[in-house]
């Protein structure tokens, strides 16, 4: 069957929820045994994410092949389960870099160069994607941005063309919009969608399906309004109420027919009616909805002040949490106000256990050994990712090995250094003429990791290889392999050539953990990531041994002796 194509789009407001609408819906596809695969058009002029602050655009989601991509890459992983690549977010940056590399080697035979055709055949081209082999059933192609702006047109015209081109039967358009609800009057407005749709239409694209956020209930009246003035059928107006967890959305969305919609629309090769498996998400809401162990964990970031630049970890806490039936409640510490050990007590003596999650650069390192350091001497679990494992290596270094300057060479300072650059990054600074450690070489993507025997990690996975997605370019230096071994740090994971250190973990603590590699890109909440849920059970063990102590000292204070 030749690839039909699904394209959400936006109005009213920003983040309105397209890119959890393309991945609910690649979902309720997947698990009526239809090939899908998902796709992000993003407007903005940088190549990638990859040099964007996460406090402005959020984490850097990373693919198996190693692309630096937008984080609604990683709603579509997690809701479909499938892992995706490079071809999976393109940027407006790509778009025009390539065609002006095209124009530059005489690729447009001195044709003058413009918006119309060629961007536009340019954004076709990654739409169509006719050399990938495996291709889908239905792509779900999500245009950033908001109807209107005036950066998103050319994808708008775009997207116009190939319903042309292979047809409206082979297209399907859906509209995601606000409906607001004005409390004082009661009243539901449906005039902001109106425009929307005005505008689109006004672009030549006219919508099939209208997803419609609203806090509350659409009645049969507001349908058949908005149907009316949008000129789509009632039944495809399709309300997205607001809901506790984004892990509903599948039973909402399915219950409010929006898969039955598309399938009858494409005429896709599947019974319309017949129901979706979507077993495993009633179950998993069912536990959601059971969880009720607290546990509170501290996440020591340097990113806070937006905590989508965590997404993916806060995600994978959530899964972790739903499989072992704990309700996790993350404390969120600023690195940087870690400023010494009775820092480091005073806002982490409350929590059952301790993530430093990755980052780049100096700042806040020291706060994210601060708490490594109260992690080991509070022998509280310790889940040190990407720039926490180094930060974790450094503590036990400064600590136990007598290497009371040790650090990172990216921390640039005067140090012992634990993580160096391979190959000597500052030659190659001075040979390939970079100006800084942005344009350093990067490991980036899934790399295979040996595990060691009788390691928590080995007991985390319950397998003797994986293969991990990385995102950094700093690696362990091997000159201190030994020494940090005779003072009781555990290297629990290597590349296998043994060359590259992939995990940590010291010997006498109950659970102090540090990989290199990044394993919330892995995490699904059907499948929750395993070093996760070895985590938690570590947290978990800390707060009933905490629990167990402070009932044991209020017993002693309020009976004055020892029961």
């Amino acid at each position: 069957m030749a690839t039909k194509y699904v394209f959400v789009t936006g109005g009213v407001v920003s983040g309105i929820g397209k890119g959890i609408t393309a991945a609910v819906l690649g979902c309720l596809l997947k698990a009526r045994g239809i090939r899908v695969s998902n796709q992000k058009f993003d407007p903005y002029i940088n190549i990638d994410p990859g040099l964007m602050s996460p406090t402005q655009h959020g984490e850097v989601f990373i693919t198996d092949d190693g692309a630096e991509t937008d984080l609604d890459v990683g709603h579509y992983e997690r809701f479909t389960d499938i892992n995706l690549d490079c071809t999976s977010d393109i940027t407006t940056g790509m778009i025009y870099r390539d065609i002006l590399q095209r124009e530059r080697e005489g690729g447009f035979s001195g044709t003058t160069v413009q918006v119309v055709p060629h961007i536009i055949n340019e954004i076709k081209k990654h739409i169509y994607q006719e050399n990938r082999v495996d291709r889908p059933d239905v792509l779900i192609a999500e245009v950033g941005g908001t109807v209107g702006d005036m950066e998103s047109l050319p994808y708008i015209e775009a997207i116009r063309q190939v319903s042309y081109e292979v047809g409206h039967e082979n297209v399907l358009f859906i509209h995601v919009t606000l409906i607001p609800y004005l409390k004082n009057s009661g009243e539901t407005k449906t005039k902001p969608t109106q425009h929307s749709v005005q505008k689109l239409r006004s672009l030549g694209v006219q919508p099939d399906i209208l997803i419609c956020r609203s806090e509350h209930e659409l009645d049969d009246e507001v349908k058949e309004k908005i149907a009316l003035y949008c000129n789509v059928a009632t039944d495809c107006v399709i309300q997205n109420i607001d809901v506790d967890t984004v892990y509903h959305l599948p039973l909402t969305l399915d219950g409010e027919g929006l898969a039955t919609q598309v399938i009858r629309k494409l005429k896709l090769d599947t019974d319309p009616d017949e129901p979706a498996d979507l077993e495993a998400w009633r179950q998993l809401i069912v536990r959601d909805r059971q969880a009720m162990r607290p546990v509170r964990v501290a996440l020591v970031g340097k990113y806070n002040a937006l905590r989508d630049a965590y997404l993916s970890v806060l995600e994978a806490l959530r899964h972790a949490g739903i499989a072992h039936g704990d309700k996790v409640a993350v404390k969120w510490v600023d690195a940087e106000a870690l400023v010494d050990a009775a820092a480091a007590e005073r806002y982490l003596g409350d929590v059952a256990a301790i993530l430093v999650p990755g980052g780049y650069g100096p700042r806040g390192m020291e706060g994210m050994i601060q708490a490594a350091d109260y992690a080991i001497r509070s022998s509280k679990p310790y889940l040190g990712i990407g720039l926490g494992m180094q930060m974790g290596v450094v503590a036990h270094a400064r600590r136990c090995a007598g290497l009371d300057d040790a650090h990172s060479a990216e921390a640039e300072t005067a140090c012992t250094p634990l993580f160096v650059m391979p190959g000597n990054g500052d030659d190659l600074v001075r040979s390939n003429g970079l100006l800084n450690t942005l344009q350093l070489p990067m490991r980036r993507g899934a790399y295979p990791c040996q595990i060691q025997a009788d390691t928590h990690l080995a007991a985390a996975y319950a397998q003797p290889s994986v293969r991990e997605r990385h995102h950094h370019r700093w690696e362990f230096n091997n000159d201190y392999t030994d020494l940090l071994q005779k003072s009781g740090l555990v290297f629990s994971g290597l590349s296998p050539d043994e060359r590259l250190v992939e995990a940590i973990e010291l010997a006498d603590h109950p659970w102090f953990v540090g990989v290199i590699f990044h394993p919330e890109f892995s995490s699904r909440p059907i499948r929750p990531h395993p070093l996760f849920i070895a985590f938690l059970t570590a947290a978990v063990n800390e707060t009933g041994q905490a629990g167990r102590a402070s009932k044991h000292k209020m017993e002693v204070n309020h009976h004055g002796h020892d029961l």
